[in-house]
């Protein structure tokens, strides 16, 4: 019964599937409670409003506090019936859990309005925008950001290149543009570290225009800089795009893989189709992706 009871809160407070309502439906209310807590938070931070409603937002931020508190510590204890942390003890599972990324921003969560009352001192401010960090347990519902570093590990050589080849260029076009420049506008740029500023900002083609070139040399120098930024940004994009398109292209293989080998017989059975289903959602992918593969490959197999 204990057992049971520890698995069913650990298969309500993961990402729920389609065929589990209940989970469907606690997703969606701390999904929708987290972004509640972004507006108060930014509302907040309005001097008429955040005056105003003092009182209010208040009481909602305890409210959104216990609730958090709440799932936090479910989510440790159901931890050891989640199979995704191995096949460790239920202590190790726990850690495991802890110290994950979604475990970190679960805790970060609820820390920031723990930490008043025991230090009054902190500064109410960057509390606030501590609190701004329950934006992060949407991961708990999206693999947006693991799948987002594990395609730029996948892929970090090209991207490491990628980053060297803009190092450089911020340095070379930081340092002639200080040669250039600094008698001109010794204010603005009066050193090369003081310089990196607008080569940063012209190179992520950003160009606030707060600093700019006057002299014609800055200028060509300028030019080139804009022109090497839209290049190596140009460059960083492409391995980006290239290594979700390929990372997406290896987990529709493994898929294809294992409905190939359901369909070695001809049919799928209802534990091979189980299988397939929780393969799935471990890749992250759609269940029209999935269908298709298997409308397709049944048919190659008639």
């Amino acid at each position: 019964m204990y057992l049971r009871i520890q698995k069913r809160t650990g298969e309500l407070l993961s990402k729920g599937n389609v065929s589990d309502k209940p989970s469907q439906y606690v997703d969606m209310i701390l999904f929708t409670l987290i972004l509640l807590n972004v507006t108060a938070v930014c509302l907040e931070s309005v001097k008429d409003i955040g005056v105003t409603y003092r009182d209010t937002f208040y009481a909602f931020e305890i409210f959104s506090v216990v609730i958090f508190t709440i799932e936090y510590l479910l989510r440790v204890w159901s931890a050891p019936t989640r199979q995704e942390l191995g096949n460790s003890s239920r202590f190790v599972k726990r850690l495991k859990y802890i110290f994950s990324f979604t475990g970190l921003v679960d805790f970060l969560a609820i820390i920031p309005s723990i930490l008043p009352y025991f230090f009054g001192g902190l500064d109410l401010r960057w509390l606030r925008v501590l609190r701004l960090l329950r934006l992060l347990k949407i991961s708990n519902y999206s693999s947006a950001i693991e799948d987002f570093f594990s395609a730029i590990k996948a892929d970090w050589r090209s991207f490491s290149a990628a980053l060297y080849l803009m190092i450089i260029a911020l340095f070379l076009s930081s340092s002639l543009m200080y040669i250039a420049e600094n008698e001109s506008q010794p204010d603005k740029f009066s050193s090369i570290p003081e310089t990196m500023w607008w080569g940063l900002i012209t190179l992520t083609t950003v160009g606030y225009g707060d600093v700019s070139p006057v002299t014609p040399l800055g200028k060509v120098i300028g030019a080139f800089t804009a022109i090497m930024g839209v290049c190596t940004v140009a460059l960083l994009t492409g391995i980006v795009a290239s290594a979700f398109a390929n990372q997406r292209a290896q987990r529709a293989a493994i898929l294809e893989a294992e409905i190939n080998e359901a369909l070695s017989d001809g049919v799928i059975s209802d534990d091979e189709a189980k299988k397939i289903e929780k393969l799935r959602k471990e890749l992250n992918l759609s269940p029209e992706h999935s269908k298709s593969l298997i409308d397709i490959l049944t048919d190659k197999k008639k």
